[in-house]
């Protein structure tokens, strides 16, 4: 039987720090996966339900909540961004944002029209005409996609004609684009085959529920580890059973 000689204070102090700080980064970790799949629930739920007057949730929006509006104005098309590098059935393409001027309103809502395969070769797909005259649209009032790191910089101010296409397309660059205000949201239209384009809408998550178990599992292994180590630094190698 391994027999154990008395940890130094200072040992058991680090070791109950550390373990414990791993139990609550674990459990963190759990609690953010809850939460991604209520998010994820939430948003599945969003898509099958009443569409309510945009003007109710425009500028504020129900926090973690994903309200189907309809709105009624005029797109904007000749005025149209390319999001590049999304894939659809692992084949690269473009998704197509379009601002809409909404009735009565200043600022421009950006319409997600939907996802093109690119064309061949890479180049741009053309671009399915949408409705010249005023419509209404139906759809998911979702956050913007995300943005990160750009080299060169805003690339929309480099370029003169349109569509305009980069890897990201972040608010505030388009607001001064456009020289007009932004709706905080996006609308990600309803899906409808006859539109010409892929309307397979997704809420983009940093980190999937399962990802962050995941990660709540590596933590406990901290833990668990740190208490191993202590005991097994501290064995008493004097006594050994015959």
């Amino acid at each position: 039987m391994m027999r154990l000689r008395r940890p130094p204070w200072w040992a058991l102090l680090l070791t109950a720090a550390g373990a414990a700080l791993f139990v609550y980064l674990g459990v963190w970790q759990l609690h953010r996966a809850d939460y991604k799949e209520a998010l994820l629930r939430r948003y599945a739920a969003s898509v099958s339900a009443v569409p309510q007057d945009f003007a109710g949730v425009a500028m504020r929006p129900p926090a973690d909540m994903f309200p189907r509006v309809r709105v009624r104005g005029h797109y904007l098309l000749d005025r149209i961004y390319l999001l590049d590098n999304p894939h659809h059935d692992h084949r690269g393409g473009v998704e197509v944002f379009v601002p809409f001027a909404v009735e009565g309103e200043t600022s421009l809502l950006l319409v997600d029209a939907g996802f093109l395969h690119a064309g061949t070769r890479g180049t741009t797909p053309a671009l399915p005409p949408l409705p010249k005259a005023e419509t209404t649209l139906q759809g998911l009032y979702v956050p913007p996609p995300p943005v990160g790191f750009e080299m060169g910089g805003n690339a929309l101010a480099r370029q003169t004609r349109w569509p305009k296409e980069s890897i990201f397309l972040d608010p505030t660059e388009l607001a001064a684009d456009l020289g007009r205000p932004l709706f905080p949201r996006v609308l990600a239209l309803d899906a409808d085959p006859a539109s010409g384009y892929i309307r397979q809408h997704s809420l983009e998550l940093s980190m999937t529920p399962a990802r962050h178990r995941a990660y709540a599992f590596q933590w406990f292994s901290f833990a668990l580890a740190a208490a191993a180590i202590l005991l097994v630094l501290n064995r008493d190698k004097r006594h050994r059973s015959p």
